[in-house]
């Protein structure tokens, strides 16, 4: 059975569309999905399910949670192997001199136009580097998030399409545990 990754965008930030993981796990088996697994409190969900295109389980979870949790949540879902490419594809991780805990990715939902791609090198201002690889933009901000210029601008307008970004750590941690539900 297929193992994918789902990415809830905005949950339990500042207080804001609390749910509690174990009982999205609950509301998600009660789906259909198998062997359900969580990682931090921000939305990362492992597990498998039959084969179905991403946008479509996506647009299934977002459904699920407004009717479990009250909360129109947008979610970005992606197979193992995706995720795998993910990791493997990041322009940035064998440059020297990067420090990988300043190495996100934002998912997007979509492949984004070339002019909203010009808005998103128009938004990154060094040192910050963004790079947009399909339907990932990879991300180097060595002053921090607080600190960049890309995190300031909402990039999901700007774009015109779905974001979520998690930091290099989460991408690989979740890629880490579908290799272990194998």
């Amino acid at each position: 059975m297929p193992i994918y990754i789902s990415l809830l965008r905005g949950i339990n930030v500042g207080g804001h569309k609390r749910i509690k993981m174990d009982r999205l796990r609950v509301s998600l088996e009660a789906m259909g999905l198998e062997q359900v697994k969580t990682y931090i409190q921000s939305g990362n969900v492992v597990f498998n399910t039959g084969k179905l295109s991403p946008a479509a389980l996506s647009k299934r979870i977002e459904e699920r949670i407004l009717s479990d949790f009250g909360h129109s949540v947008s979610v970005i879902s992606r197979t193992v192997d995706e995720i795998g490419g993910t990791i493997a594809n990041s322009p940035f991780v064998k440059q020297r001199g990067i420090d990988p805990e300043k190495l996100h990715v934002t998912f997007l939902s979509e492949i984004p136009a070339p002019v909203a791609l010009k808005k998103l090198a128009d938004l990154t201002i060094p040192p910050d580097q963004s790079r947009c690889l399909g339907k990932e933009i990879y991300l180097y901000l060595p002053n921090g998030v607080s600190e960049s210029s890309l995190m300031k601008s909402p990039l999901d307008r700007a774009l015109s399409v779905v974001t979520t970004t998690r930091n290099w750590k989460t991408v690989n941690a979740i890629h880490q545990m579908c290799l272990d539900c194998r």
